[in-house]
């Protein structure tokens, strides 16, 4: 079995040391190095390319917020743990709000700490329990509409589409009787008693479909800081959910404050288009037996003001040619989107 690759980032060899002693009772885990500072930990991501990266905050030649940002944008797949001995409110939502996969405060018990690892490492976000509890405080008075979970979203986006249980099943890889079990949850989080009014509740209110690039693997909402970049609106039409997924990680990494809904239809994309007015619209020109060059026709003619790169696994010149004719500002190769390509799309866009 492959281990996880572990680099510790502490100026404390002590602390170090402490984490490294927690962390050796999980046999699934190797730590691959050790630094105690900025320009140390960079050239450690580079040489030993780990999973996940545990560091503290405060090390010498280390500017945190900047740093974590330009890790995130070279390393779109390592797993980013912060441990620290800071708890002040406004600092911890902006490293929060960067899109970190955990928040461990270093006066927690090391049983918590192990804990917080196996729960990262397993895609959710770990946020230390006296943090939360503030934050929980301070969001609790903007709270609308209820948090729901992105296999719950994916669950009321087939609902709104028709789909029965069995066909639910099969376009998710799950058991009819999971496929209930999750219904029932839904239910319960919204507040109805049938998939009709779960799908009503959605055409009521299309922005609980939204995925803000902060909330992968679950992770609840926060607060925007003042002076924080503004949100963005994204709309992301393709038919695979495995791609979706993938292309969601990197968004969340390119640009937190995006706000992301997804269609894998053109019919779908269409009616999210009309109630929401997306920025920017990504479409994949293969839809199953449809195609992306009509649907980026019919969403320009929606809404002009909505940018539309068509994406495409096998870059074709006809494809291009008629895409451009049907509105799209841009044709990009899927293997040349990434992190970077996705931020330049999205700031260029705001500016």
């Amino acid at each position: 079995m492959t281990k996880t690759r572990v680099l510790l980032a502490d100026d404390h060899a002590l602390v170090r040391t402490g984490i490294r002693n927690a962390l050796q009772e999980l046999s699934d885990l190797t730590i691959v190095g050790e630094v105690g500072d900025g320009p140390a930990l960079d050239a450690a991501l580079e040489a030993v390319q780990p999973d996940l990266l545990i560091v503290d905050l405060h090390m010498p030649d280390f500017a945190p917020l900047d740093a974590l940002r330009r890790i995130q944008s070279r390393y779109p797949d390592l797993s980013i743990f912060v441990i620290s001995a800071y708890d002040d409110d406004v600092y911890v939502q902006g490293v929060l709000g960067i899109g970190v996969d955990g928040y461990h405060l270093k006066d927690q018990p090391l049983s918590d700490l192990k804990l917080a690892v196996q729960r990262v490492l397993a895609g959710e976000r770990w946020i230390s329990s006296p943090l939360l509890d503030k934050l929980v405080q301070y969001t609790g008075a903007c709270a609308v509409l209820p948090a729901l979970t992105i296999r719950q979203r994916d669950l009321l986006r087939l609902l709104q589409q028709g789909l029965d249980n069995q066909s639910i099943a099969q376009r998710l890889g799950l058991s009819v009787k999971t496929v209930e079990n999750h219904l029932t949850r839904l239910y319960r989080r919204l507040g109805v008693e049938s998939r009709l009014e779960a799908a009503n509740y959605a055409v009521q209110h299309p922005e609980i479909l939204g995925l803000s690039g902060r909330q992968m693997a679950e992770r609840s909402p926060l607060p925007r800081l003042p002076g924080s970049p503004p949100q963005f609106t994204l709309l992301l039409v393709d038919d695979s959910h495995r791609y979706r997924a993938q292309l969601r990680r990197m968004i969340g990494r390119a640009y937190p404050e995006t706000v992301i809904h997804e269609a894998d239809d053109v019919g779908e994309a269409v009616r999210l288009a009309e109630s929401l007015r997306p920025s920017l619209a990504l479409v994949d020109v293969i839809l199953g037996d449809e195609d992306g060059i009509r649907c980026t026709r019919r969403l320009k003619a929606l809404c002009p003001d909505t940018r539309v790169i068509l994406m495409s696994a096998y870059p074709d010149r006809e494809f291009h040619r008629l895409g451009l004719e049907a509105g799209a500002a841009a044709f990009l190769d899927k293997k040349d989107l990434d992190v970077a390509t996705l931020r330049q799309m999205i700031e260029d866009l705001i500016e």
